[in-house]
């Protein structure tokens, strides 16, 4: 009698913590390209400190945009500039700013430096039994994410734009009414 007492209460215990909603159980992952700045905010100062007409490519190493030594910094030619603000014929180079326009006139003397740091953190919560079994999932998406392209001729830049989302959060469910015969399903019909 005591042993089928005891597999109860083990049994009972499993039950109670599988089917208790328990998330930290779930699994979790992040993703960061490594860059000078941890934070958006550190980011978007850095940019904030490029004056155009002054900062030259020495001081933009500084602030950490520097395609030699710093990771996921890509350094462009004019022709990736062409790329990036001339996606398609229908915009002429006299409606571009002028120091892109002088970028793309001098060609060798001409280079940008593009910056896409970013930060991503997804997790899993919700019931961990319906997780795990395949009935519910419940993730969550949080982070950021920063761009920048900074134009230089002759080593001294000349336009700087950017672009990003500070903070973003994305909720998702998947609902499997059969749970792990679903899966089972698909691997049959493959």
């Amino acid at each position: 009698m005591a042993v089928g007492r005891k597999l109860g209460i083990t049994v009972g215990a499993i039950c109670a913590l599988l089917f208790s909603g328990c998330a930290s159980v779930l699994p979790s992952n992040q993703n960061r390209t490594f860059t000078a700045w941890s934070t958006f905010e550190e980011a978007k100062k850095a940019y904030d400190s490029i004056i155009i007409g002054r900062t030259d490519f020495k001081a933009l190493t500084k602030l950490g945009f520097d395609p030699f030594r710093t990771p996921n910094v890509r350094r462009l030619t004019y022709l990736d500039v062409i790329k990036i603000f001339m996606p398609n014929p229908t915009i002429g180079i006299e409606r571009l700013d002028n120091g892109v326009r002088r970028c793309i006139e001098e060609r060798d003397n001409c280079y940008a430096i593009e910056a896409y740091p970013r930060y991503r953190k997804k997790r899993r919560y919700g019931n961990a039994a319906l997780d795990l079994l395949n009935f519910r999932k419940e993730t969550e998406v949080s982070g950021w994410e920063f761009r920048a392209v900074v134009v230089l001729v002759d080593d001294v830049v000349v336009y700087k734009i950017w672009s990003g989302v500070p903070i973003f959060l994305e909720h998702g469910t998947r609902k499997n009414p059969l749970g792990p015969i679903e899966g089972a399903r698909d691997f049959l019909l493959d």
